[in-house]
């Protein structure tokens, strides 16, 4: 692995040098071909040059080599403009600007806005072509600014375009800048070492220029004479057009400048010599446009070649791109078989692997899950067994601190105690019910069932178990039921009831001196549907919007640190979120602090239409047969603790029932067999024989009388079977007095109507 590392490092370190070489060669026969471009450009082989330029681009394109490219571009650019091809021209100085600017050399940058800007100057207004002399003097003016042989040609470029810009404010008749741009080209020219001829003469004609545009003709002769004597002594050969071009310019306006002075002899001297200095001009002119004629025929002729080799090139490239791509698709296509070979063998290997691992998970995974499911199940059973023990004794303080506080001979201190422990006892006998029900939830066991409801009774139930609350908390109930709701639905009574108690409570519990309203309300509703909305409102403290969200979580509490008098688990809202959820519902809260609260939730229910014609029947039958409910009822009690008995007794003999204690099944049986009774409240979980199989007797000899089962279980163990055994209801320990007397006279009341019917 290391050699092989090594050997790639060794490749990458090889390639990259061969690279570097490769490109210094390139780079060295740019600069050659730019020499010789330049020679036989200075010589008039304007042709040869412009095949060496054409030659230097495009190896500086192939390397990219921005600075190679911009020097080739300008000499183009040149040739282009010399040979009057400006659009050509153009393109070149662009194209040399763009490379300049992407290596910031300063020198060509400059050149090439003063390049343009002097092509422009007959194609465009000043206006126009000035920006260009100023983009120019912004580089010049940087510290760096070198030609292609490394020489400062700072003062060089500064003084060509300074006089450039001078010469356009002039004519423009802004002669005031004009004059700065002059004393500053002044002071360039002056920090060039040994300047031509050329430039001195041009320095001159734009001072004299200047002179005569301000009318101070006698200075302005004197400048245009200084040019004319530089100009006489430039080097015709490689600049002769542009000096006696320049050399005309300069007669021809110190002819206006001596007429100007009203001297006609010398205006007259100046204009033969401006004549003489035109013809010039003009001849050469005539030579050079002969060769600028035959340069540009070889140009375009060169420009045909060119094309035609270029589309042979990009023909024969095509041709070997195909031929690379088949080749290129061979090899990928046996690089990818022997590849996919390689990796389909390995996955093979992985899977393996991986499915031998997975095999020894999922055997831990499955002994884990037996173990959670083993643990659940015995958490469940804890629960439930650790519930029923809880509600038997809670069952005996509630039922005899009910029967006591229905004693007329006690004090209103004893009696103020005996409520503080009936609220205890009702306190702590919710608390077990709440942590049963989120145990439930937890495990997912919670099933709806749909049974016949009606619902006004049901809230009328609900709201009658809240009495004494309310008593205490000095709070008023308000209930509004929709008058056109259907009188039965099918629904799972039982957990709307904890829903609407837990709601209720929990309004109740933080309101003092206030008012709660249980709004019932139907939204719509068809022939066999029907949706409700159930809301419960109170005027108590409110809940910040920040907290709207926390309250629905488990062991959530508003004040869980500052207010000790909101006592409670936190799992009441938790429950209602979890079972409003069960019937595909959202509870929802509306609640500002200091503002009260609304609790609301929509559910869809099924409308009961047997219960309905049922009820209308029962009503009729009646009617017709309306049989008042006698006292002195008989009821055994079939219960094995001693405290649950006195209870029991205590609150049947209160209300005018005669009483026999069994202490367990076999006893009830017994009894049964050798008396009469009127109806049957019967222990689930009692010694020798329980029951459900003491009811299953009875049922063998007796299948009428009501038996109502006791349980201090979950409703929901025995709720599913309690019918298939024999019983006619079901009622919780500890129980709501004014439920439990509700279900006897129910029952006994059902009990008469068979007999007579």
């Amino acid at each position: 692995m290391k050699l092989n590392r090594y050997l790639l490092i060794c490749a990458c370190l090889f390639f990259s040098t061969s690279f570097a070489v490769s490109e210094r060669e390139v780079i060295k026969r740019i600069d050659s071909i730019n020499s010789l471009a330049l020679s036989h450009y200075l010589n008039d082989d304007i042709v040869i040059a412009f095949n060496f330029y054409k030659e230097s681009s495009r190896l500086s394109d192939s390397i990219r080599d921005a600075y190679g490219s911009a020097v080739a571009k300008y000499n183009l650019g040149k040739i282009f403009t010399n040979m009057q091809d400006y659009k050509d021209a153009e393109q070149s100085y662009l194209e040399m600007l763009k490379n300049a600017e992407s290596i910031d050399d300063n020198y060509l940058i400059a050149n090439s806005y003063l390049s343009l800007g002097r092509m422009y100057l007959d194609k465009k207004a000043l206006e126009d072509v000035i920006p260009y002399y100023k983009k120019a003097l912004k580089f010049a003016l940087e510290e760096d600014v070198r030609d292609p042989n490394n020489n400062d040609k700072r003062n060089h470029v500064l003084f060509d375009i300074r006089l450039s810009l001078a010469q356009a404010y002039i004519k423009s008749n802004r002669l005031d800048e004009a004059f700065i741009y002059i004393l500053r080209a002044q002071n360039n020219i002056a920090k060039i070492d040994s300047p031509n001829y050329y430039l001195r003469g041009t320095l001159s004609y734009t001072y004299g220029l200047y002179l005569f545009e301000k009318q101070s003709f006698n200075l302005a002769n004197n400048k245009l004479k200084e040019a004319s004597r530089y100009l006489k002594k430039c080097d015709r050969k490689a600049i002769s057009v542009k000096c006696n071009l320049l050399l005309s310019e300069v007669y021809k306006k110190l002819s206006l400048s001596y007429a100007s002075l009203n001297l006609k002899d010398e205006a007259y001297s100046a204009l033969i010599s401006h004549n003489e200095a035109r013809e010039q001009f003009f001849n050469e002119v005539r030579i050079k446009q002969a060769q600028i004629a035959e340069t540009k025929l070889s140009l375009a002729n060169y420009k045909l070649e060119a094309e035609s080799a270029i589309k042979e090139k990009i023909a024969q490239q095509q041709v070997a791109k195909r031929v690379m791509m088949l080749n290129m698709s061979f090899i990928f296509v046996i690089i990818f078989l022997g590849v996919s070979s390689i990796v389909i063998f390995k996955n093979y290997k992985a899977k393996q692997k991986l499915n031998n691992i997975l095999k020894v998970r999922n055997k831990q995974l499955e002994i884990s899950r037996d173990q959670a499911q083993k643990s659940s199940e015995l958490k469940t059973k804890f629960i439930s067994n650790v519930t029923h023990e809880l509600r038997t004794p809670l069952y005996g303080v509630v039922g005899l601190t009910s029967i006591l506080l229905n004693n007329n001979n006690l004090s209103a201190k004893d009696k103020k105690y005996l409520k503080s422990l009936k609220y205890s006892g009702d306190y702590l006998l919710n608390l077990v019910n709440d942590i049963l029900q989120i145990g439930k939830m937890e495990s997912e066991k919670i099933e709806l069932k749909h049974v016949s409801v009606n619902i006004r009774s049901l809230v009328d139930n609900i709201v009658n178990s809240f009495q004494n609350r309310l008593e205490e908390t000095n709070n008023q109930m308000q209930v509004s039921i929709d008058d056109s709701i259907p009188e039965f639905i099918k629904c799972d009574n039982v957990r709307l009831s904890q829903i609407l108690i837990n709601l209720i409570g929990n309004s109740v519990k933080f309101t003092e001196n206030g008012k709660i309203c249980l709004r019932v309300l139907k939204l719509n509703g068809t022939d066999d549907n029907v949706s409700l909305r159930f809301e419960v409102e109170d005027n108590g403290p409110g809940i910040s919007k920040e907290k709207h969200e926390d309250i629905f979580k488990n062991f959530s509490q508003l004040h869980e640190n500052t207010n000790i008098n909101y006592q409670g688990t936190g799992l009441g809202l938790a429950i209602v979120k979890n079972l409003v959820e069960l019937f595909n519902g959202k509870i929802e809260l509306e609640s500002e602090v200091g503002k009260g609260s609304i609790f609301s939730f929509n559910v869809d229910f099924s409308i009961d239409k047997d219960a309905i014609k049922d009820t209308i029947e029962k009503k009729q039958h009646e009617k017709e047969n309306t049989i008042q409910l006698k006292s002195g009822y008989r009821i055994l009690i079939a219960e094995d603790n001693k405290i649950n008995q006195i209870v029991t007794r205590n609150l049947l003999v209160k209300e005018n029932f005669d009483c026999e204690i069994a202490n367990n099944g076999q006893e009830a049986i017994e009894l049964m067999q050798n008396g009469h009774f009127d109806l049957i409240l019967m222990d689930i979980n009692m010694p020798i024989m329980n029951g459900n199989d003491a009811t299953e007797k009875i049922r063998s000899f007796n299948p009428t009388i009501p038996i109502i089962a006791l349980t201090a279980a979950d409703i929901e163990e025995v709720k599913n079977d309690y019918a298939s055994i024999g019983y006619s209801g079901v009622i919780t320990k500890p129980f709501d007095n004014y439920e439990f007397f509700q279900m006897i006279n129910s029952k006994l009341e059902d009990s008469q109507l068979y007999q007579v019917s």
